[in-house]
């Protein structure tokens, strides 16, 4: 233990770990664990916004340095200086005639003259009468958007913790404690978050066919065409009608490096493009579909507006249908045209409707077995080039990732064994309740065999967790001052479902 101390003593004496460990302390000290330094306690359960009541004198410590001393204490203080929003630490500041700069010290570190680097200061010339206290008003302004809300909001229940932000648009998901504050926690977020027109919260119904929350407007414009720009791509479309949810788009960078120039992607969920803009952009072959109207139509606008839509075709239906034609003819095509050369190319199919696509597999169960059974696809070649499936599933529950596994296979009625590429985590969407993808091969079992007769043991599973999806989706929290995105989960058909579900009722 005392070699240990002496090691970190003798790391500090040095001057470049001096610099690292002072630049590591500066943001230690936080604002909110300061009573001196939280807004008035009277705000609290506050529900019409009164900015007055913000209003607060405090007694904060203080150095005055003359103004041609100012350049050399700086660096000495630095990590002592207090800072809020809208307050300047150091501002010019004349004594007795004399001009100079008054700087500005956080009360947490600083409670006396001893509390400072003393010997260095006194070596500037700096000493203990130019250290004193002095008054400092505070008010609405100097406090950010989390500060204001944790003094306001209900102190013994979950506060509001995290956002999205789509272009001008803040999106929130008010828990139903929340609800009474809602226009406040509309109007604070207006006024603190950069460039903010438009604050909504997502209200409790969903539109079945396309999956869309419907928007309750809290405060500001009743404006929802956004652009953003996502990846170093630009996106355009109607928030209130399309889905669109930035925190996936680490999960869109991820599958876009996979592909390289001459790559297919099908992208039977394509939602306004974040899979399939991208990839068009790369020079990749590209067949998206969505169900949604507006999203196809914003589909469209996106591909032009980024100069990649000769690269791409896009179709308005639903996915099971799109997979039974439109994929199939272009999939058929070119493993007709692909003689016995081997493809210098890779096939992506990427399905993003979590609370549903897995549904969908199905639709690959005996895709090609007519062709199969009248040769006019030979699948003993050995250089066919199998496509390689990104589907996207929820699972709750206490293995997550053997669930999700166990949703594809119950679906495919059939293993994944060494077809299977990965089970990849996503992101967490609630308490035990988690985002994956599993990316898998497409065999010739899977393409030349239908579907058997579905196991009834595993109808009620699946229903439920199709079921859950219906409910309103708690999201996760990001912190409010990084400004992170939360979202509900997708807009497509549902034919998959509803073919599923009357299945189950028949048997």
């Amino acid at each position: 233990m005392i070699v240990a101390i002496t090691h970190f003593y003798r790391i500090a004496a040095n001057p470049l770990y001096r610099n690292y460990l002072s630049i590591r302390h500066r943001h230690y000290w936080k604002n909110m664990e300061c009573d001196l330094l939280k807004p008035p306690c009277e705000v609290r359960g506050m529900i019409e916004l009164n900015r007055e009541k913000f209003t607060k004198a405090i007694q904060v410590p203080r150095l005055w340095v003359r103004e041609e001393k100012a350049q050399r204490v700086m660096p000495v203080v630095k990590k002592y200086l207090l800072k809020m929003e809208k307050l300047k630490p150091v501002k010019p500041s004349a004594q007795n005639n004399v001009e100079g700069r008054e700087i500005l010290l956080h009360p947490m570190p600083v409670k006396q003259w001893e509390d400072l680097p003393c010997e260095d200061l006194e070596k500037l010339e700096v000493n203990k009468d130019n250290f004193a206290f002095s008054e400092l008003k505070l008010c609405y302004e100097n406090w950010r958007a989390d500060e204001i809300l944790k003094a306001v909001l209900p102190k013994d229940e979950e506060s509001l913790t995290s956002y999205s932000r789509i272009g001008h648009i803040v999106h929130l998901n008010l828990r139903d404690h929340l609800l009474e504050y809602k226009d406040l926690i509309g109007q604070v977020l207006l006024d603190k978050v950069a460039n903010c027109k438009t604050v909504v919260n997502k209200a409790a119904t969903i539109d079945n066919t396309y999956r869309n929350f419907q928007l309750d407007l809290l405060c500001g414009e009743a404006q929802y065409q956004v652009e953003t720009k996502e990846n170093g791509v630009f996106f355009e479309f109607d928030f209130s009608k399309v889905y669109w949810n930035p925190r996936l788009s680490t999960e869109h960078e991820r599958i876009v490096k996979m592909l390289k120039p001459g790559d297919v992607l099908y992208d039977v969920f394509a939602g306004v493009g974040p899979f399939a803009v991208p990839a068009a952009r790369k020079k990749c072959r590209v067949l998206a579909n969505d169900l949604n109207p507006e999203s196809f139509k914003w589909l469209q606008h996106n591909m032009k507006r980024n100069k990649c839509h000769s690269m791409a075709h896009t179709y308005n239906k639903d996915g099971r249908e799109f997979i039974l034609a439109e994929l199939k003819q272009d999939l058929l095509r070119r493993w007709l045209n692909c003689g016995e050369k081997e493809s210098n190319y890779k096939i992506h199919i990427t399905m993003n409707l979590p609370a549903m696509a897995v549904e969908f597999l199905s639709a690959f169960r005996g895709l090609f077995e007519k062709e199969s059974k009248e040769e006019i696809l030979c699948f003993s070649k050995t250089n066919l080039n199998y496509p390689l499936v990104h589907v996207y599933s929820f699972a709750k529950g206490s293995n997550t990732k053997e669930l999700v596994l166990h949703l594809v296979e119950e679906n495919l009625q059939m293993p994944l064994k060494d077809n299977l590429e990965g089970v990849h985590f996503v992101r967490n969407v609630a308490p035990n309740k988690d985002m994956y993808r599993v990316s898998f091969y497409l065999t010739k079992a899977i393409l030349t065999q239908t579907l058997a007769p579905l196991k009834v043991e595993n109808h009620l599973k699946r229903k439920v967790i199709a079921d859950e999806e219906e409910q309103n989706e708690i999201t996760d929290a990001t912190k409010i001052k990084n400004g992170s995105s939360i979202k509900t989960e997708s807009q497509h058909g549902r034919s998959g479902f509803k073919e599923n579900q009357e299945r189950i009722q028949s048997e």
